[in-house]
């Protein structure tokens, strides 16, 4: 009977073997099993990732000299895994779950663990003061990641556990508001037993980031990398890791336009990439600051991480590549730009050096935007520590005054005016609009020669429409502006590019889904009241009044316009009436822009009206331009100055604005403005003339006169 009881037994467990060893094969042989399936996902579950970093793209100018680019640094940098063994706290955590496992050696092996990796971490102390740093500092580092991490596992903890509900609606819902102290104050109430909360915030880690590396030290030469790299080899959780930092090798050139990086905390910066995980800002990262290049072009510059997925094995099972920033190429010549800054800010060569100012140099052919110089300026390598005081700085150096600051134009829109009244026949080229010797009528605008001389343009000569221009006469402008229909005035503005923003071809963004950007630009205004909306179309623009023509006739009243929209004004006389877009971008490459080139219908009578105004601005006794350009020799140059002075009241600027061309055809445009200046011809001439010169040095138009004249088969490229 028992032998039986035995055999009985044998065979049983025999039975129970033989399952046991078949689903042991079906679970290592069988890979499409469901049960496979599911480890394979757990796996995944418990492992982890490591995303690697990309390089921002650099910001070129139209010869490839970089304005902006990352500059790598390398990082000691160490893992959670390993500093965590630091924290008493979470060693207590540990040993519970380990006291809670049914292996009798689970407490042992964790002590053992403990004991190699605490003194990982203290050879990792000591080592760091080999690279310069004090162990006292990198301990502290260590101490402020551990508690960084413990607060948020136990924020988490808390989360998972059921939050109070009346705590959560306290915060209307918003449960990532609720401060620390009160998650830790709850959390404690509902679960009072310690090693218990212990327990729960040891099982919380699976967060995305927990395992990140964190830096702990920079390395200051390629000597300490190397070292670093063989001091901490066999160290598992340390690693030497490279970091961009941003820097401008040009300094405060272009500063304005090129704008600056600085920490990914706002709102519209984080939300430009946040439904692409890898693209998504993580802490301490940066992305370009408002409103420069550095900003407009995040979306290209940024590029995206790389990931690698391990299991709970360590094993690779998914990698993704990094794809690093684009670059991006402006238009501007970045050494015409860094001299023409430090020429307007030289005591010894420009006696309005404090003064706040703003120089824009368009090529005519290309539209492409030279130089858009703006002052004060500042460092781009030091704003992030100077920012506080820039800020508050009356000069607002931070501003593109290029661009985004509107001025009201003066004298620089007569030639505009001439052109508006002759196309529109409200005048002919030799009809007189006299400017006598006497004070004008009530409400109307007085000549500039009357109140500093005493007597009016007639005494010097016929005054129609091309001396009028040579002298800058505001009788004759706010009498002929005051002749044409406000509307057909406000036409004809509007054509040439005032009351709206520069059109510029911005490069697309990578994805449909990012909101593009814009750099922040002044529209101006062509009406009695400033516009609330953004002007897209004439249609939108607001009414002109009947008495603001006079003084839109002479630059004044509610007439305002950028540095830019002049400039590009001038170009589109220079072209002879050819109005385009301007270029800021050479890459990405752009599409076609929206607004092909526009032919404004000037006839060819009436610019060269104009163009006799402007040329005797320059080079005529009597024109207001004289005195500046007298010396200046560019006509020995082949180069020939067609220009006009401007200088306004309430406030007080002075302008000089136009276009130089040379024999061949070469053409450049500008606009010059200095705020506070007294006379267009005493301020503003004078910079303008040395700008052009600048640009003859830098071959866009006419010929040094140190060098010999050639054939230049380069035209295309000015």
């Amino acid at each position: 009977m028992y032998d039986k009881r035995v055999k009985i037994f044998i065979g049983i467990s025999l039975s129970l073997l033989l399952i046991g060893l078949l689903r042991l094969v079906q679970m290592q042989l069988l890979a499409d099993s469901s049960l496979q399936d599911e480890i394979a996902a757990l796996k995944r579950q418990r492992g982890r990732s490591r995303q690697l970093n990309t390089l921002r793209g650099q910001i070129l100018d139209r010869n490839g000299r970089v304005l902006a680019t990352d500059s790598p640094q390398f990082q000691i940098a160490v893992d959670y895994r390993l500093t965590r063994f630091h924290d008493d706290r979470v060693v207590e955590a540990m040993e519970l779950l380990a006291r809670d496992r049914t292996s009798p050696s689970a407490l042992y092996d964790l002590q053992k663990e403990v004991e190699a990796r605490r003194a990982d971490l203290q050879r990792i102390i000591d080592d760091c003061s080999a690279f310069g740093a004090d162990p006292n500092t990198i301990e502290t580092r260590i101490r402020r990641l551990n508690d960084a991490k413990w607060n948020l596992r136990t924020f988490i903890a808390w989360v998972r556990s059921g939050p109070d509900p009346n705590l959560v609606a306290r915060y209307g819902g918003r449960i990532n508001s609720i401060p620390q102290s009160e998650a830790e104050a709850d959390f404690e109430r509902r679960h009072p037993d310690r090693p218990e909360r212990l327990r729960r915030i040891a099982r919380i880690d699976d967060l995305a980031g927990l395992y990140d590396s964190e830096p702990l030290l920079e390395l200051e030469t390629e000597d300490d990398i190397f070292a670093a790299q063989i001091e901490f080899m066999d160290i598992n959780d340390v690693s030497i890791v490279p970091k961009g930092q941003r820097q401008y090798p040009y300094g405060s050139a272009a500063a304005q336009t090129i704008g600056w990086v600085g920490p990914a905390t706002q709102d519209h910066d984080t939300d430009l990439f946040e439904h692409d995980r890898l693209a998504s800002y993580r802490e301490g990262e940066v992305c370009g600051r408002r409103p420069g290049v550095e900003y407009v072009c995040e979306a290209i510059l940024r590029g995206r991480r790389g990931e690698l997925v391990y299991d709970i094995d360590r094993k690779l099972i998914r990698q993704s590549q990094t794809v690093f920033g684009q670059d991006v190429q402006l238009t501007l010549d970045i050494e015409l730009q860094r001299r023409i800054e430090n020429y307007i800010t030289d005591r010894t060569l420009n006696p309005n050096y404090l003064a706040p100012s703003s120089v824009v140099v368009i090529q005519v052919r290309t539209g492409d935007i030279l130089a858009l110089v703006s002052t004060p300026t500042y460092d781009l390598n030091r704003v992030r520590y100077d920012y506080g005081t820039l800020r508050n700085d009356p000069n607002e150096p931070l501003w593109n005054r290029a661009i985004s600051q509107q001025y009201l134009p003066g004298s620089s829109i007569k030639p505009l005016i001439l052109i508006a009244g002759l196309e529109e026949k409200v005048v002919t080229a030799d009809e007189i609009i006299h400017c006598p010797s006497a004070p004008p009528p009530q409400g109307w605008p007085r000549c500039q020669i009357f109140r500093d001389h005493g007597f009016g343009h007639d005494v010097r000569w016929d005054n129609n429409g091309r001396n009028a221009i040579k002298g800058s006469c505001n009788v004759y402008f706010s009498h002929l502006a005051d002749r044409l229909d406000r509307t057909v005035l406000q036409q004809w503005l509007y054509r040439f590019g005032y009351g709206r923003r520069v059109a510029l071809n911005y490069p697309p963004t990578p994805s449909d889904e990012i909101e593009p950007r814009e750099l922040i630009q002044a529209q101006g205004q062509v009406s009695w009241q400033r516009p609330k909306t953004t002007i897209t179309s004439l249609d939108e623009l607001p009414p002109m009044r009947d008495v603001d023509k006079r003084l839109f006739g002479i630059g004044q009243g509610n007439l305002w316009a950028s540095p830019l929209q002049v400039a590009n004004s001038f170009a589109t006389l220079a072209r002879g009436g050819l109005a385009r877009p301007a270029r800021l971008f050479v890459k990405p490459q752009t599409p076609a822009p929206p607004e092909e080139t526009v032919d404004l219908h000037i006839a060819p009578e009436t610019l060269q009206v104009v163009y006799d105004g402007m040329n005797a601005v320059v080079n005529e006794t009597g024109g207001t331009g004289r005195d500046a350009f007298r010396p200046s020799g560019l006509a020995a140059q082949g180069v020939k100055v067609l220009g006009k002075t401007g200088s306004t009241e309430r406030p007080y600027h002075a302008w000089f604005a136009g276009f130089a061309e040379d024999n061949e055809g070469a053409k450049i445009a500008f606009a010059v403005i200095i705020e506070g200046g007294q006379h267009g011809s005493r301020d503003a001439a004078p910079v303008a003339r040395d700008v052009i010169q600048f640009c003859v040095d830098a071959g866009y138009v006419g010929t040094p006169a140190d060098m010999p004249i050639p054939t230049r088969p380069a035209a295309a490229n000015r």
